[in-house]
């Protein structure tokens, strides 16, 4: 299985930070948060990964170089229009080619170094065409939250729902794992919010025909690094860990 990790954001929530580099090189620890996501692939078995770049690229090719260093296969894949998260794992489609896939984050830290191989195995045991690897936030507001159903599928999502609104307090955690089919429903979604191909839209496609799209909480905790506050509390929780 091959990886792949979407670096191409511009992080416009950490700036001043983000005008000089990418979010991906903000550290967690002694490591880059980046760093921890190909840590995560490579503790699931999967070491060709290819890393969707865009804003600020150079800056994270000269840290990341080939993966030799790091123990696996790096490829890199420009997204030249920052137009979503759909759309960057749709820039990656040449290099996965008919094959199932994971997809973690740049900017996601996870403690538990289990988790995305305990995801691969839900997918692969449970043959699921999409799974989402979920995390129950206090505030769901700040991610696509799902509408759970029997046996770990998916009923519906939202994207970013006011929590009045939300299905479920049960949130996307920024690690997925997909069959290929997952390319031709990016295809066939427009634009949602804020103006963006939202994977969520496209995965929820999938749903609507009649793939088996299932859930499964991740373990450990999940910090996504876009603001400065969720930063410091990633190394605060790294320095638990240690």
């Amino acid at each position: 299985m091959k990886g792949v990790i979407p670096a191409a954001g511009k992080g416009t929530r950490m700036e001043p930070f983000t005008n000089a580099y990418p979010k991906e090189l903000l550290p967690v620890g002694e490591k880059a948060v980046i760093h921890h996501a190909i840590e995560d692939m490579k503790e699931a078995g999967i070491t060709d990964i290819c890393i969707v770049v865009g804003w600020k690229q150079h800056a994270i090719i000269d840290y990341l170089g080939s993966g030799e260093q790091y123990g696996v296969q790096l490829t890199y894949v420009v997204q030249d229009e920052r137009d979503g998260l759909a759309g960057a794992v749709k820039s990656a489609e040449h290099y996965i080619k008919d094959e199932p896939f994971a997809v973690v984050l740049g900017d996601n830290y996870v403690d538990d170094k289990e988790a995305m191989k305990d995801l691969v195995d839900f997918h692969i045991d449970n043959q699921m065409d999409a799974t989402i690897g979920t995390f129950r936030p206090e505030d769901v507001s700040s991610y696509g939250v799902i509408d759970p159903g029997d046996e770990n599928l998916v009923e519906g999502m939202v994207e970013k729902p006011d929590p009045e609104d939300a299905p479920s307090d049960i949130a996307i955690s920024g690690m997925y794992v997909f069959n290929p089919e997952i390319f031709d429903a990016i295809e066939k979604i427009g634009k949602g919010k804020g103006g963006e191909y939202q994977l969520t839209d496209a995965i929820d496609e999938m749903r609507k025909e009649g793939k088996r799209v299932g859930y499964s909480d991740i373990t450990g905790t999940r910090i996504d690094v876009g603001t400065p506050e969720r930063l410091r509390k990633a190394n605060r929780q790294m320095d638990l860990r240690e």
